[in-house]
C-alpha cells in the first residue's frame, strides 16, 4: 500500500505484520469467478441488524469490487483497477487515503490508493507480494473479487497548497500513495507554483510506473528527477539517495509544501535536509504507517503515542507529530 518499510514503521501492503488473517468470512468457493461477489452480497444480508436497503454506509462491512486489470510492476507488485460490482456507487477518495481490501480465504489488510481521485469509477491499488493476504490479492485475475472497506484516513493537502512550489518525495513503494496527490496537482495545475517530483527506489527494476514517469518527464509544467541505489552501465540517469537530489529541485522553502512517503529511514534524513532549507515544519507532510486493522480507530493496533495512525493519519504535517517522529514504537 503505501509507503515501503525498509526497516521502519510496518505499513500498507509493505509487511506481513500488516496482514489480518483468519477473518470470520466464508472460504473462497468454487463456483467461479462471480461467486465471490455472491457471498458477500449474501454474508450481508444475513449479519444481524444489517439489511440490504439501507443507504448508510458501514466502515466495517466489505463492499464488493471486481478486478478489471491486473500490470505486474516490478518481480513483487502489482497494481490492480477494480470497478464496483452490480449497480454500487462509484468510488470517491481523496488523495493519501487507504483501504481495507480482504482477499477470501486469506484476510484483510491496508492498501493505498494509488489511483486518480478523478476517476471515481475505477479503483486502484499497487500492492507488493510479501505475505499471505496480499499474494492472494496480487494473485488475482481480472473476473474474480474482493472485498473492499473504505476510504479511510487523512489526505494530502493539495487544495491547502494552492500558491505555494510543491515538492513530491517518494522512496520505493511510497510513490503509490503519492501518486494520487500528483495526479490532483496536474489536474489544476494553474494553482500552483513549481511541481517538482523526486523519486528514489533501490535499483532500476524497482521503480513502480515507469511508462508514467517517462510522460511526467515529457512534461513542461512538471520536474521529475529519478534516482537509484544501483544500477548496471545502461542505467543512465542518477545513482544516489533522495536527499542528494534534493539541490536540484527548483523551490521556494518557505513558500514550498513538502509531501514525503518511503522508508522510515528515508523520510526522516529528508524530513532532515528539508528543514535545514527552510521548509516550515507546518507544510511539510509525512504519511506514517503502523499495523492497521479496522481503519476507524477502535481496535486500538495502530495506536502511535496519541495518534491512532488509521484515523489521525496516515497523513500528518510533520509540526503535529515532531515529538513522536523519531520513535520506531511507542
Amino acid at each position: 500500500m503505501a509507503c515501503e518499510v525498509a526497516g521502519a514503521p510496518r505499513g500498507r501492503g509493505a509487511g506481513n505484520l500488516n496482514e489480518t488473517a483468519g477473518r470470520a468470512w466464508p472460504p473462497e468457493p468454487s463456483a467461479g469467478p462471480s461467486a465471490p461477489v455472491r457471498v458477500i452480497h449474501e454474508l450481508l444480508h444475513h449479519l444481524p441488524g444489517k439489511h440490504m436497503e439501507t443507504h448508510l454506509p458501514d466502515p466495517m462491512i466489505p463492499s464488493p469490487f471486481v478486478v478489471q486489470k491486473v500490470k505486474r510492476e516490478t518481480p513483487d507488485t502489482y497494481t490492480l483497477a477494480l470497478t464496483p460490482a452490480g449497480a454500487a456507487a462509484p468510488f470517491a477518495f481523496a488523495p493519501g487515503q487507504f483501504n481495507m481490501l480482504y482477499a477470501f480465504g486469506a484476510g484483510e489488510v491496508p492498501i493505498s490508493i494509488s489511483g486518480d481521485p478523478a476517476d471515481p469509477k475505477r479503483l486502484v491499488h499497487t500492492v507488493r507480494d510479501v505475505g499471505n493476504v496480499t499474494r492472494s490479492i496480487c494473485r488475482l485475475e481480472p473476473g474474480e473479487a474482493l472485498g473492499v472497506r473504505g476510504p479511510f484516513g487523512t489526505a494530502w493537502p493539495v487544495a491547502q497548497a494552492a500558491g505555494a512550489d510543491v515538492l513530491i518525495i517518494a522512496g520505493g513503494l511510497g510513490m503509490a500513495p503519492l501518486r494520487p496527490a500528483l495526479y490532483s496537482l496536474l489536474h489544476r495545475r494553474g494553482q500552483y507554483g513549481s511541481i517538482e517530483l523526486i523519486y528514489g527506489a533501490r535499483t532500476p527494476k524497482d521503480l513502480l510506473y515507469p511508462r508514467e514517469l517517462e510522460r511526467w518527464r515529457g512534461r513542461f509544467d512538471l520536474r521529475v528527477h529519478v534516482t537509484v541505489d544501483s544500477a548496471e552501465a545502461d542505467w543512465h540517469s542518477n545513482v544516489g539517495v533522495v536527499t542528494k537530489i534534493i539541490d536540484r529541485a527548483r523551490f521556494d522553502p518557505p513558500n514550498t509544501v513538502a509531501l514525503v512517503c518511503g522508508p522510515g529511514v528515508m523520510m526522516r534524513f529528508t524530513v532532515m535536509e528539508l528543514l535545514k532549507r527552510g521548509v516550515a515544519p507546518e507544510s511539510l507532510y509525512v504519511s506514517m504507517e503502523r499495523n492497521m486493522q479496522c481503519g476507524i480507530g477502535l481496535c486500538g493496533h495502530c495506536q502511535w503515542g496519541p495518534f491512532f495512525i488509521c484515523k489521525d493519519g496516515p497523513v500528518f504535517s510533520y509540526a503535529r507529530i515532531q515529538d513522536w517522529f523519531d520513535r520506531r514504537e511507542v
